[in-house]
């Protein structure tokens, strides 16, 4: 099979064409002939030599697939409601980058009515990122206020409509004022240009001086005091990048006073029936909304596989809105 691998860490251009066996479906598994691939800022950090993949997980990157089941566990399959040539997108530990991948049964879901293979491929990286961490994790409950960082990024777009679709207010920042009226459009109810603007300053006019509920932050860094800043009493404050760094100095007397959780969590580590659960809550909770068209899948490029450097150096500029993805013909 085609596949693209990193023949060294470094820039966009380690990435390379090659030929590899194909894989093969164990127990509890499926083979998918994939039709296209997610692109995922974790795919850029592998590349880079900053996030290896897991024990036992493919060292090819792609941590997302959408494609046809070609074999697999049969018992397994019943059981989830699958068979062969069923269309499925399917979240994955590595291994994305490639002409066929092997999936847990328990991650894959059916691609939802009338969407193609790139809005399928599209879905499950930031559907369940933003599901354990928002949902699961962060507890966003109905009238409740979630502040994004990072609105437009693949993650962003679909918390955004998440959080509207199950009735939160919905702050989102962003680094253009393009970029806001983005967030915006896709349904958030204020957007904040975090470098013309001091998002913990107005955050807190916005509510009152209240605070927000749940924030989620793909940055860290000395973003974590203004955050807590702007947290309401029994915020929560979830992260799950540290593109800003990994060291933080905070007011512990704040987290005291009202309460706040400061929580965290990296999903592809995690076993695969954790993986499974948040699928199965997905299915009930979420595709609904995906099939009625209430959320929608937001694709801002899609590139042959062979041109993945291309793609990585597109969402290495932060000028994407929404999600890039791979492409298999």
């Amino acid at each position: 099979m085609r596949a693209i691998e990193i023949s060294r860490f470094g820039a966009p251009d380690v990435l390379r064409p090659t030929e590899r066996p194909l894989p093969v479906a164990g127990a509890g598994e499926v083979l998918i002939r994939v039709r296209a691939s997610g692109v995922n800022r974790p795919d850029v950090l592998q590349r880079s030599g900053a996030y290896p993949p897991p024990p036992g997980a493919s060292d090819l990157p792609g941590l997302e697939v959408s494609g046809v089941i070609e074999s697999g566990d049969a018992a397994a399959m019943a059981e989830a409601g699958l068979a062969l040539g069923d269309r499925v997108c399917a979240l994955v530990a590595g291994g994305g980058y490639a002409e066929y991948c092997v999936a847990p049964v328990g991650q894959c879901l059916p691609v939802p009515d009338g969407f193609d293979d790139v809005q399928a491929a599209s879905l499950p990286e930031t559907f369940f990122t933003v599901w354990s961490n928002v949902f699961d994790r962060g507890r966003l409950q109905p009238g409740e206020t979630l502040l994004i960082q990072g609105g437009t990024s693949g993650i962003g777009v679909t918390a955004i409509q998440l959080a509207k679709a199950f009735g939160a207010t919905v702050m989102a920042t962003a680094g253009s004022d393009a970029k806001c009226a983005a967030c915006l459009a896709l349904g958030a109810d204020h957007a904040i240009n975090y470098r013309t603007q001091d998002f913990s300053a107005v955050a807190k006019e916005l509510t009152g001086g209240q605070g927000v509920n749940v924030i989620l932050d793909m940055v860290a860094g000395d973003y974590v005091a203004r955050e807590v800043e702007c947290l309401a009493e029994d915020g929560r404050l979830v992260i799950i990048a540290v593109q800003g760094g990994v060291k933080a100095e905070l007011n512990a007397g704040l987290v005291l006073r009202r309460r706040l959780v400061i929580t965290g969590s990296t999903l592809r580590p995690r076993p695969v029936a954790f993986k499974s659960a948040i699928a199965r809550s997905l299915h009930d909770k979420v595709w609904p909304l995906l099939q009625q068209g209430g959320v929608k899948p937001v694709i801002h490029s899609t590139f042959d596989a062979s041109r993945a450097a291309e793609a990585h150096a597109l969402m290495e500029t932060n000028q994407h809105i929404g999600k890039i993805v791979l492409t298999w013909s």
